[in-house]
């Protein structure tokens, strides 16, 4: 009989018995302390070793011994229940969030505005949980959840491979921009057309906000004729506080300019369509414990803040 083959086909509970007997070397004390009879212990000593075809006890007027088969055998036993008992220990930690790691990543102006919130109000309670956060463009967090490098991602839709799966999390309204410079044109009605008159400051050519604003064009007729491309939230509302033209950005993401009046939003005529912003996962992959309760406070975070927009 193959060793191995015969090893695979025991079950654990037999090495739990044995574990006991040789520790306590007497057959009655293992079974007071496993809760069966001392028959039961008996007889799966006995299984253990007509499957390993070794002797593992010598049979004492007051108790066991082990033989030197069955010493070999105790010590790769004793390792293998502290690991089982070690496994347990670090489920039981990433369950109550005392230790592993969540791992997210989103564009940055999604991290500053979504993510940020809810990132401080779990790191408060998890501090034992490592943050891993990815900053990058729809595209690039997409390619990072298929690569396995991330377990969420904040993007805008479309997803770009049908292995991800997304959730809507929030709409967003879009809109143009300008500063004092260009402020007598916030005052009227315009036509997607009458942007041609501003210049236009947009996101650079791969990222996902620029397409949705050219396609938007598109469907008017009208080629944007782009004047300034940058690739961050921050530098399109510092260029268009400065004069440099009209941005196209995510209301929500410009507000605390809008109310201060060092930017002025664009009447358009023509509807925007909302834009969602969704997060996704990989859908061969289930999220962690600590994944899922990230998620719930995002949510909440998200509510509190954009509730209407939910």
């Amino acid at each position: 009989m193959d060793p191995m083959a015969s090893m695979n086909q025991v079950n654990i509970e037999l090495y739990r018995i044995f574990l006991h007997t040789a520790r306590l070397g007497n057959l009655t004390k293992a079974a007071q302390q496993l809760h069966i009879t001392q028959p039961s212990v008996s007889y799966a000593i006995k299984q253990l070793e007509s499957r390993l075809e070794v002797k593992l006890f010598d049979r004492l007027s007051k108790g066991v011994q082990l033989t030197p088969e069955g010493s070999a055998l105790l010590e790769y036993v004793e390792q293998s229940f502290a690991l089982l008992k070690a496994g347990e220990e670090k489920i039981a930690n990433l369950k109550n969030l005392s230790s592993g790691e969540l791992r997210v990543g989103a564009s940055g102006p999604m991290i500053k505005h979504l993510l940020l919130p809810a990132l401080d109000e779990y790191h408060s309670r998890y501090p034992d949980v490592r943050i891993r956060l990815s900053q990058g463009k729809s595209s690039d967090i997409q390619s990072q959840l298929l690569d396995g490098h991330i377990d969420i991602g904040l993007v805008h839709l479309p997803l770009s491979d049908d292995r991800l799966v997304s959730s809507h999390l929030i709409s967003q309204q879009h809109v143009f921009v300008v500063g004092p410079a260009y402020r007598h044109f916030a005052g009227q009605k315009m036509t997607a057309s009458g942007l041609n008159q501003i210049p236009l400051l947009l996101f650079s050519k791969d990222s996902s906000t620029r397409h949705f604003v050219e396609k938007w064009l598109h469907d008017y007729g009208i080629e944007a004729q782009v004047d300034i491309e940058l690739g961050s939230l921050d530098m399109l509302i510092e260029f268009a506080k400065r004069g440099y033209g009209a941005a196209f950005v995510a209301r929500a993401f410009a507000a605390e300019e809008l109310r201060d009046e060092t930017l002025f939003e664009l009447q358009i005529a023509e509807p925007i369509p909302l834009r969602s912003i969704s997060v996704a996962t990989r859908r061969d992959m289930s999220l962690s414990v600590g994944a899922k309760q990230f998620m719930e406070l995002l949510i909440d975070s998200l509510r509190s803040s954009y509730g209407s927009c939910l």
